[in-house]
């Protein structure tokens, strides 16, 4: 499934300047600038809500409507407030219809892979050589069945029609490993620490332990010292 086409009415700015850009912001637009192919960049304003929603798509592909004329464009830099839910400012990179473009595009897995196995997702995007109006919203990969051992890299994703891999072909995608127990898991740990010179204090309930222990040990006594003083 390829993103789709979002359309958004922008007006042309002619003020610039923090001063300017904070007014925009407090009306609820976003200011942005929109360049390539040679153009001279256009400084422009959003409307914030509809391009907030627009760009929680990835690689979504803007129709910028200015005075009545449309222009294809792709999110280059999206500025965020630190703190705030508010976008500060975006950078627009002009695209043309017919023309491929080399974007980022999200794994995601699907299926059940074999019993007691994880399966980790080492590349959480490829980048792909895709047609401008063809990006597709991600990548499958099917784990159905999958056994401990199995590593699936980028030459082996079943790519959209027209894309190319641009992701180092032998990169790592997907790695099925051995799920670990509880039990290997401490023990880890605990060479971990070791190793580390971490020691930990005992609780009251490992030292209560303790001492039942001792106290056992004493009423019992060593079977080897009680045949020598007998």
């Amino acid at each position: 499934m390829t993103v789709s086409e979002i359309k958004l009415v922008a007006q042309a700015r002619t003020q610039f300047g923090k001063g300017a850009a904070r007014k925009i912001r407090r009306d609820h637009k976003i200011p942005a600038v929109l360049y390539g192919h040679g153009t001279e960049p256009v400084h422009i304003t959003l409307p914030g809500h509809d391009t907030m929603m627009a760009l929680k798509t990835a690689n979504a592909l803007l129709d910028i409507e200015i005075d009545g004329t449309s222009q294809l464009a792709l999110a280059k830099d999206v500025q965020r407030d630190p703190i705030k839910p508010v976008i500060e400012h975006i950078d627009l990179v002009i695209v043309r219809r017919g023309e491929k473009v080399t974007v980022d595009v999200q794994v995601h897995t699907e299926g059940q892979a074999a019993p007691e196995t994880v399966v980790t997702v080492e590349s959480q995007t490829v980048e792909l050589e895709v047609l401008a109006t063809a990006i597709p919203e991600r990548i499958t990969v099917s784990v159905e069945g999958l056994r401990a051992g199995t590593q699936i890299l980028a030459s082996q994703l079943e790519l959209p029609e027209g894309a190319e891999l641009v992701t180092e072909a032998e990169s790592l995608v997907v790695n099925v490993t051995q799920q670990i127990t509880a039990e290997a898991l401490d023990a880890e740990l605990a060479e971990a620490e070791a190793e580390a010179g971490i020691e930990h204090e005992a609780t009251d309930a490992e030292e209560a332990q303790a001492a039942e222990a001792a106290a056992e040990s004493d009423a019992t006594g060593d079977p080897a010292e009680k045949a020598a003083e007998a």
